[in-house]
């Protein structure tokens, strides 16, 4: 990892940092010039995700918490602002697929868990998050939804409305903060090849036949994307939604 100035003398919160999609964001984030807060409920995988960052000359704070537990989110933003003096970036990230069963099987608390840590975990991380970025003079976030954002996902009910939440919560967070100098964008992962794609391998696939570019994305093509979205060069974007899948939504 090489540290270039894109994101010098800013800081960013990501969240399931420990893995996929949140550590290669990471990962870009840091080698961009960011300071950055990593969050997620094990930490082992955090510690992983900071070392890269540290070896490449980057500066990582860890932060062991369940975005679907409103304080644990609250005392991690404070947190980040504490040692970073502010903040600036966020990304909304950590989710569950809630297992395979038609909607009629799924149980009370996979239900729950599942819309807690993505929905509700997304609607934490913005209400805690905005305020700080307003102190900061202003910034960027992006909430991680699905290409099931808008479309059904067979046998994963929690999953789909969890991602169609997503979408309605980032498109009235950004009209509500427009003004106040945050963007706030959606992007939609594809099949990205991630650990969350193992209990379900051979659905995975199926579904590649049905990508155009007939292959799974990676996490650190979609972290690129992220951090076009966050840095200046998406300066008039607010409430987009953008689609890193290999062409699946074509």
């Amino acid at each position: 990892m090489s540290i270039h100035s894109e994101f010098s003398g800013r800081s960013a919160f990501v969240t399931g940092a420990g893995s996929g999609i949140g550590a290669a964001t990471a990962v870009e984030l840091a080698a961009r010039g960011a300071k950055v807060a990593l969050m997620g409920r094990r930490p082992e995988p955090l510690e992983a995700t900071a070392a890269a960052i540290r070896a490449g000359g980057g500066v990582a704070l860890v932060l062991v918490g369940d975005v679907a537990d409103a304080t644990h989110v609250e005392n991690a933003v404070r947190r980040t602002v504490a040692e970073f003096g502010g903040l600036h970036l966020a990304v909304n990230n950590a989710g569950v697929d809630g297992g395979t069963q038609k909607l009629a099987d799924v149980s009370v608390e996979s239900w729950q868990r599942t819309i807690g840590v993505n929905l509700s975990g997304v609607f934490f991380g913005l209400k805690y998050e905005i305020p700080a970025i307003v102190a900061s003079g202003g910034g960027a976030i992006v909430n991680i939804s699905s290409v099931f954002s808008d479309r059904g996902l067979a046998q994963h009910a929690a999953y789909t409305a969890s991602k169609h939440g997503v979408h309605g919560l980032t498109r009235t967070a950004a009209h509500d903060y427009a003004r106040d100098k945050v963007r706030i964008n959606e992007l939609l992962p594809g099949v990205i090849d991630t650990p969350m794609l193992d209990s379900n391998r051979g659905m995975v696939e199926q579904m590649t036949a049905f990508i155009p570019q007939g292959r799974l994305g990676q996490p650190a093509e979609v972290a690129r994307a992220i951090c076009f979205l966050l840095g200046d060069g998406a300066s008039y974007m607010t409430g987009a939604r953008v689609s890193v899948d290999g062409g699946f939504l074509i």
